[in-house]
């Protein structure tokens, strides 16, 4: 079975390394190409080529993967399969269909839940207790093709997306191998998605981690759980961006104006929310780093009764 394998981030490195590690036939690795990082802007490949590259593979880096030059090149390595695993381009149809054996990604949801960019995200800010991970087919939509396997997890009361993420990782490598050792004994069925049943996980921007501060203070920490690590959960402060990277809800009666700090001491920074209260524990003011609220307050002050957010 020769493999050509697409992907960018951390997260498919540990279905990479699978590959790798199972001895499989990478012909090879396409992924994003380099791009400027940091303050600096030095040009940084992505994980995936580092990893790569220190496997000895072949590694290509197509500005759009419809330029015809690229898709020529996949054909002259006339792949029996392609594996998709968070590459970050939307693949024409001519590549799809290209493999004789097609072209599988790796999604990070129990699809047709959480279809789009940021699956592990969505599901932490909008409450979810259980997700998992599905490999499918590929066809022309946006994580429409038919599925082949998946595998349902728990998320933790007080895990963060980036904790997710890894775990996530580690058991969509699994289901991978999984899925082609059935596929290649003819053992794995393809099944339709249920459309009716779908739901989205657009692209985070900057902005996703906003508090309003009239949502549930459950709502409000899990947006802090969900924009954790990127982009950040945050409110303002004296105008100035403070952001919140861990809390407690705390099931209090209304004790005034949503987003008013009502006490801020050793155990944190007391917010009152639409309904009920958030205990914020550590914070992170602009150049600065995350510390706890008691840290903060070693050498600041956190006025009481200051209405965040406005």
């Amino acid at each position: 079975m020769k493999i050509v394998f697409m992907g960018t981030p951390d997260f498919a490195l540990a279905s990479l390394d699978k590959l790798i590690d199972g001895g499989y036939e990478i012909a090879a690795v396409v992924t994003q190409p380099d791009r400027p990082k940091g303050r600096g802007k030095k040009l940084t490949p992505p994980p995936v080529k580092e990893r790569a590259l220190g496997a000895g593979l072949r590694v290509l880096q197509p500005e759009r993967v419809k330029d015809s030059g690229f898709i020529e090149a996949l054909k002259e390595l006339s792949p029996d399969i392609i594996i998709v695993v968070a590459y970050g381009q939307i693949l024409p149809e001519e590549i799809i269909n290209l493999p004789a054996m097609g072209c599988i990604n790796v999604h990070a949801s129990l699809l047709p839940k959480y279809r789009g960019a940021a699956p592990i995200n969505w599901c932490i800010i909008n409450g979810e207790s259980r997700t998992g991970v599905t490999t499918m087919y590929m066809d022309k939509g946006m994580d429409t093709g038919d599925i082949l396997l998946q595998r349902e997890t728990e998320i933790g009361e007080n895990e963060t997306a980036g904790e997710l993420h890894d775990r996530l990782a580690a058991l969509g490598a699994d289901l991978l191998l999984e899925t082609l050792e059935g596929l290649q004994r003819n053992e794995v069925e393809r099944k339709a998605q249920d459309h009716s049943a779908a739901t989205y996980a657009p692209q985070l921007d900057r902005e996703t981690g906003r508090v309003d501060w009239n949502s549930d203070a459950k709502s409000i920490y899990n947006l802090i759980r969900g924009t954790n690590p990127w982009p950040g959960c945050y409110t303002v402060y004296k105008g100035e961006r403070m952001k919140l990277w861990e809390a407690k809800v705390l099931e209090q009666k209304s004790r005034g104006t949503a987003g008013k700090v009502l006490e801020a001491g050793h155990g944190g920074m007391l917010v009152q929310a639409g309904s009920g209260t958030l205990l914020v524990t550590k914070i992170q003011m602009p150049s600065s780093r995350v510390m706890t609220v008691d840290e903060y307050l070693r050498g600041n002050s956190l006025e009481t009764g200051y209405i965040l957010g406005e």
